[in-house]
């Protein structure tokens, strides 16, 4: 038997519109606030709701700790509204997640908390157990057992059920929810034969299940290999960067994303001079710059930002200047 299609008339889509428009409008409709303003104004004054946000950046250039700062922000940041967080972790345990809360929370290094770096005191080991508790109070929840793409699905329909209500005219309502991914490669490729066709299934599947639920998919992922070929960190190239095929499996991720970012660390490329505009990074590895590639409802550009990883933050600066350039004069 053939499937029978399904569509909606074009009367339903424009009074959904309106009705997102009116809910907005009157703030009971709101985006997801970020810790930083200048990730607010490329998107539609944050993360929107049934979205997909795609990250993606070589290692330890500070994507794991984006989504760390997005998630440990965003009750506080979001006091009136309602939702869950559900995080696969297959990359780091949730116990160095929250240790790293608890650097930034704090403003002091990972290592000392580890007493790697001087010995933890007891009044800064009490400020982590008053962090912890305060904490308990958000509805954050963890995978770190390794899965598919087919088994992700099933997670996360399994977790919107669960979480779900039933109003009194019978409507079942599913909750707000943050799903993070740590990271797109970590999944296993069975049955797809490789990455390539595991993200291009990921991406199908995001898709599917940020239309049929209210989740702000944040979703982290790494670059080719080609990013660090020497032609690409020379000072002021339009090869320094980051462009959307640099993101592995752009194919697949690219036309599935709402948002999609690059990030990059000029500074430890050993540039002094970033992009054809020549910003000025004096090869300091603490510059962020982040590429906003795609912006589904927003304007794609660029932003800087300053990493402190010793306190696990990152934390908005000026755009840097551009080099001076002298003209000749016969």
């Amino acid at each position: 038997m053939t499937k029978p299609t399904k569509w909606k008339t074009q009367r339903e889509s424009f009074i959904e519109s309106l009705s997102y428009l009116d809910g907005r409008k009157q703030g009971k409709i709101t985006s997801l606030k970020t810790p930083w303003k200048k990730f607010n104004d490329a998107t539609t004054d944050g993360i929107e709701w049934h979205s997909t946000t795609v990250i993606g950046a070589r290692p330890a250039t500070g994507k794991t700790m984006i989504k760390d700062l997005i998630v440990s922000g965003a009750f506080k940041l979001n006091p009136l509204m309602n939702f869950r967080v559900l995080e696969f972790q297959f990359e780091m345990l949730g116990k160095n997640s929250a240790i790293r809360e608890y650097s930034q929370n704090l403003g002091v290094s990972y290592k000392y908390l580890c007493s790697a770096d001087g010995k933890l005191t007891d009044q800064d080991f009490e400020k982590c157990r008053a962090y912890a508790k305060a904490k308990l109070q958000y509805p954050i929840d963890l995978v770190e057992e390794a899965c598919n793409v087919m088994e992700f699905r099933e997670i996360i329909e399994q977790y919107m059920l669960q979480h779900s209500s039933v109003d009194k005219d019978g409507k079942r309502i599913y909750k707000n929810t943050i799903i993070t991914l740590d990271h797109s490669l970590l999944l296993d490729s069975a049955p797809y034969g490789d990455d390539m066709g595991m993200l291009k299934a990921l991406g199908k599947t995001l898709t599917a299940l940020k239309r049929k639920y209210p989740i702000a998919f944040v979703i982290l992922s790494q670059l080719n290999r080609n990013i660090d070929s020497p032609e690409r960190n020379e000072d002021g190239k339009y090869g320094n960067f980051i462009l959307d095929s640099d993101i592995f499996g752009s194919d697949s991720l690219l036309q599935h994303a709402d948002t999609l970012i690059g990030l990059n660390r000029p500074g430890k490329q050993k540039l002094s001079y970033y992009g054809v505009e020549r910003y000025v990074i004096n090869q300091d590895p603490t510059i962020l710059a982040m590429h906003f590639l795609k912006c589904r409802n927003g304007e794609t550009g660029i932003a800087f930002f300053r990493t402190e990883f010793e306190k696990m933050n990152i934390s908005e600066i000026p755009t840097p200047a551009r080099q001076e350039r002298r003209i000749r004069t016969s």
